[in-house]
């Protein structure tokens, strides 16, 4: 029998996906019997580059987002159903797990079609509107926080961690990760990353950050995102701190272990911050459904795990960085309280239920 996920977007909703898709193997499913749905962009490289089935579902003119305006070209939704519809049957597809994002909502109704159980899962604590609106036929419909807004009939699991995460150990992994981008060991480290296709406000205050620093010493790894890489290669750094510019990293949890301070926005991400108990500074991205990074984010800081600056007021992340980065006392006891809202088995649970259907 073969199983199959919806993922597509960002990385944000490809790599549940992708962390979903090893436990099912962990589960006993072969790797040739799942098979991945997802458009034109992270997915389409990042899926078959993990070894797995991709199918490109033709849905040019949505949005990166689904939101409502993209109901004004039915005939694009209509056809990537039919296409996906087409395919579960013939695969001989047992259970869906979508995502969140663009090919949720052609996923959710081809699996409805064909009479396929599809199961959802929401990485942010306000959830999507793709997800809200396939909710009411889906087996269950995952959620990553304990009250996420807008699934009524969510069942709290965690955001699905891939195979490093979930048994990581900083202590095993800092050296290693050190070596891995060249850096003094007698440094604190600021991890700084936007998310698979980067940020740029967040480079830009790093920049602002490094040329006026005056805390104490710090040395940086910035994952810039493939898209600015080359632009933040070429600012000045007149101080010479140590900063190691890296367009994208594929072993995330050598960047985790190599941090002792994350500056990070909010999406999907938070999982990793929480797994592997990273203090963080979150500056929330303005943009999704309903400002679904910045409730996530709120979670976080009220746990005591993070502090969050608004995108409008991103002007204090040095000060608050310069503040935290040389107190190791706070980033222990932050750790502490981010690693306990970590939910490392959610992908084996998510599996387990997909398999269990049948059963």
């Amino acid at each position: 029998m073969t199983y199959a996920i919806a993922a597509a977007g960002t990385g944000g909703h490809v790599f549940p996906g992708l962390a979903i898709a090893e436990a099912l193997e962990r589960a006993g499913v072969a790797r040739a019997d799942i098979v991945f749905f997802g458009g034109d962009r992270f997915e389409a490289e990042a899926v078959p580059a993990a070894g797995y089935d991709f199918v490109r579902v033709e849905l040019r003119g949505l949005k990166r987002s689904f939101a409502l305006a993209n109901f004004g070209i039915p005939l694009v939704v209509r056809d990537a159903s039919r296409m996906v519809r087409n395919e579960l049957v013939r695969r001989n597809v047992g259970a869906l797990v979508a995502t969140g994002g663009y090919v949720t909502v052609p996923a959710g109704w081809a699996a409805h079609r064909a009479s396929v159980p599809y199961f959802l899962h929401e990485q942010n604590a306000h959830a999507g509107l793709a997800n809200r609106l396939m909710s009411r036929k889906a087996v269950v419909a995952f959620t990553s926080f304990p009250d996420t807004e807008g699934l009524p009939r969510g069942v709290y699991c965690g955001n699905p961690l891939r195979t490093p995460f979930v048994d990581f150990d900083r202590g095993a992994l800092h050296a290693r990760a050190l070596a891995h981008y060249g850096l003094d060991p007698d440094l604190p480290v600021l991890g700084v990353v936007g998310g698979s296709l980067g940020a740029g406000a967040l480079n830009q205050v790093v920049h602002t950050m490094v040329v006026g620093w005056s805390g104490p010493p710090i040395q940086i790894v910035h994952l810039t995102g493939t898209l600015h890489a080359e632009a933040v290669g070429r600012l000045t750094n007149p101080q010479e701190i140590p900063w190691k510019v890296v367009a994208f990293e594929t072993s995330m949890e050598l960047f985790f272990a190599a941090s002792n301070l994350l500056l990070a926005r909010a999406g999907g991400m938070v999982a990793e911050i929480t797994a592997t108990g990273t203090p963080a500074v979150l500056v929330p991205g303005d943009f999704g459904s309903k400002g679904h990074q910045l409730a996530t984010a709120r979670f976080v800081e009220a746990s005591g795990g993070a502090v969050v600056i608004q995108q409008a007021d991103i002007d204090a992340v040095p000060d608050q960085v310069a503040r935290m980065i040389g107190d190791p006392q706070l980033l222990e006891e932050m750790s502490d309280r981010s690693r306990a809202l970590g939910r490392p088995g959610a992908a084996d649970e998510i599996a387990r239920q997909m398999v269990a259907v049948h059963g």
